[in-house]
């Protein structure tokens, strides 16, 4: 494990959001989920394609809050446009887990 600056830390601009919208994305090469994220009126809604299939079906993710990192340059994903990296975690088989809160935030906050 290599080390960084604290400096280096705060460039990475981990904020709360809470998932408007979710849609099953079959076209993906791996089974995944688009979502689109509002982050609060100071960065406004963004997409992201996520890798959570295992544990979350479109249809249950509105309303749910969730961390992601806001600050990388958009990536394309198939024929979706990725906007920001939503955070998440392996279970033991190496499914992704989504961060969240464990009490209500105001959207935007920003992770410290």
């Amino acid at each position: 494990m290599s080390e960084i600056s604290f400096d280096e830390f705060l460039k990475v601009d981990i904020r709360v959001g809470q998932i408007t919208r979710a849609e099953p994305y079959p076209e993906a090469r791996k089974p995944a989920i688009k979502l689109w994220v509002d982050f609060g009126p100071e960065i406004g809604e963004r997409k992201s394609s996520a890798q959570i299939t295992a544990h979350y079906a479109p249809e249950e993710l509105p309303g749910k809050r969730v961390l992601g990192v806001v600050n990388f340059p958009p990536r394309q994903i198939g024929k979706f446009m990725s906007e920001v990296l939503v955070l998440g975690l392996p279970d033991e088989n190496g499914e992704v887990v989504l961060i969240t809160p464990d009490k209500d935030v105001p959207l935007g906050g920003r992770m410290f």
